[in-house]
């Protein structure tokens, strides 16, 4: 537990990709079997502990410390399991942490997979008594499964490829078939065994991504050489399916099946295809459902918004009413599997058309084809990615028809043409602590814009920005925030926000969507602070029709 501890510190102090999967890749070299499989567990968020909970945790807290004081405290830290780990109080007994009683993580796992919800938070505290402030912290964010600590999924499998000197589609492609604490796996990647033989039915395939369009390659693209496609804004997933075993995965290699299965049940197909989820709500306007050839297939259906989509996102599981209110359906992009072909190394334009005859099997309302655009010229291109038919579009997907399927980001099979960002000037209005190594700073910023008759308006929140900022402006932020405060209301603080005092920022942002949740009445699309604008009077940031004249139509 003691290594995994300052693993744990090590990570969040490291701010460069580099240097986090040194550290882990180093972790593995140095720490025996089977503790560095339970922290790759951990790292990976493999383990679901289920007889601790946080408010478990809160509750320990308070049989401990005054209520009123541990409210300061954890709004001053803002990180529940960093917070208990510092003011955890040391034994009665007055012995305090006893390094050589630590549990290990092995110890930790078994005991608490084996406890009940009464016996888990009891464990709990006797291993809080038995560690210094780094184990407790550790062990909280253990049992919480709650790590924040810089590092990916993905980013802890790179550093298991860089441990054993393996390219990182061999561990995506057959991890869903490995188990916790994966000895069979560290055995091969130290060279004592052969590479282990997948159980997985339904395995992950590493997706193809692409790159950016810049401007020395807009002569390359021509109706001759590439396709055209919409980038619809949904999320990108892989529907796989064999021997009756069904797995819809992130482009991460998530599985994610649990949040979706009303697209699970209707997967009725030997095969992999690679697409993009999107919601389907009911009538109201947006783009309709259309069949492989571009017709309409139902005007009854029509596409959602990145926002409906949130409503199932991150979910284990999602109740009938949701499924009922925000349905999805994947619109295919690519055909990585039919049968027992694998069709990755075959030219794009093949695998398109093994797709459409793929796709008459499928069940429409659930899957279709992501249609192409017919250009003959680059400025046809230019034109349609400047006036897209519909605001569930973000840009142009642009694909050589005689690539193959390659996993990664290879330079010039695909690119990206997304949409310019929109750009506003808007009011810092509330500001909120972050986690992690961001605990002690206010970071997470709410703006707004002016409302109501010029002169004598109102600014109404349109959006949260937590990005986009160096770490020198951070600190800039945050002291205005501290200098600025009207009000506290927790872990946020409200910031002093009128005509003739306040912070600018420019924000700029991907899209935005009518959202009768929000009371500006509008939703934006992947907001960050651009820039800020200590120049600007507040009383010259943007107005919410401004904001308005944005939306589509």
């Amino acid at each position: 537990m003691q290594r995994f501890a300052e693993l744990l510190d090590r990570l969040v102090l490291t701010p460069s990709r580099n240097g986090k999967l040194k550290l882990i890749a180093d972790y593995f070299r140095a720490v025996p079997d089977p503790e560095r499989g339970w922290a790759l567990a951990a790292l990976t968020g493999e383990l679901d502990i289920r007889s601790v909970k946080p408010a478990m945790l809160r509750d320990l807290m308070l049989d401990r410390m005054d209520e009123v004081l541990f409210g300061y405290s954890y709004d001053y830290v803002g990180d529940l399991a960093e917070t208990i780990a510092l003011v955890w109080p040391a034994p009665h007994d007055g012995t305090g942490p006893l390094r050589n009683d630590v549990p290990s993580l092995s110890e930790v796992i078994g005991t608490l997979e084996g406890a009940t919800r009464i016996e888990g938070p009891k464990l709990v505290a006797e291993w809080l008594d038995r560690l210094d402030s780094s184990g407790r912290y550790a062990l909280l964010k253990l049992v919480t499964g709650q790590l924040r600590v810089g590092a990916s999924s993905r980013l802890a499998k790179q550093a298991l490829a860089d441990f054993g000197g393996k390219d990182i589609t061999e561990i995506e492609e057959m991890w869903h078939g490995l188990d916790a604490p994966y000895l069979a796996l560290f055995d091969w990647l130290e060279g004592r065994a052969d590479k282990p033989v997948s159980a997985a039915r339904s395995p992950f395939r590493p997706v193809m991504l692409s790159q950016p369009l810049e401007e020395p390659d807009y002569g390359r693209i021509d109706p001759d050489h590439y396709a055209a496609e919409w980038k619809w804004d949904g999320i990108r997933v892989q529907a796989t399916c064999e021997a009756g075993v069904r797995r819809l995965y992130s482009r991460t290699g998530d599985d994610i099946s649990a949040a979706f299965p009303d697209l699970a049940e209707a997967m009725e197909f030997e095969g992999s295809i690679d697409g993009e989820l999107l919601v389907a709500r009911p009538g109201g306007g947006g783009e309709p459902l259309l069949d492989p050839h571009g017709s309409v297939l139902r005007d009854d259906i029509v596409v959602g918004t990145f926002s409906d989509l949130q409503q199932r996102l991150n979910r284990k599981s999602v109740s009938l009413a949701v499924q009922r209110k925000h349905p999805v359906f994947l619109r295919v992009y690519d055909l990585l599997q039919d049968g027992a072909d694998d069709l990755r190394a075959l030219p794009f334009r093949e695998r398109r058309e093994r797709l459409d005859r793929f796709m008459t099997k499928l069940e429409p309302t659930r899957f279709d084809v992501s249609p192409f655009i017919p250009f003959q010229t680059f400025d046809d291109l230019a034109r349609a990615r400047s006036h897209p038919p519909h605001a569930v579009i973000e840009g142009l997907m642009l694909k050589r028809w005689d690539s193959a399927y390659v996993p990664g980001r290879p330079k010039g099979p695909w690119f990206k043409w997304k949409q310019d960002p929109h750009v506003i000037d808007a009011v810092l209005m509330y500001a909120q602590r972050g986690h992690g190594k961001r605990s002690s700073f206010y970071s997470d910023y709410t703006f707004g814009v002016w409302t109501g008759p010029e002169g004598a308006g109102e600014l109404v929140p349109v959006g949260k920005a937590y990005f986009g900022f160096t770490d020198a402006e951070l600190k800039q932020l945050d002291k205005y925030v501290r200098d600025h405060t009207t009000e506290r209301f927790g872990p946020v603080r409200s910031v002093r926000a009128t005509r003739d005092e306040g912070l600018v920022l420019e924000i700029a942002f991907e899209g935005l969507q009518r959202s009768p949740r929000h009371k500006s009445g509008v939703a934006m699309r992947f907001p960050r602070v651009s820039r800020l604008r200590w120049d600007k009077p507040a009383a010259e940031a943007d107005r919410l029709e401004t904001l308005q004249r944005m939306l589509p139509a």
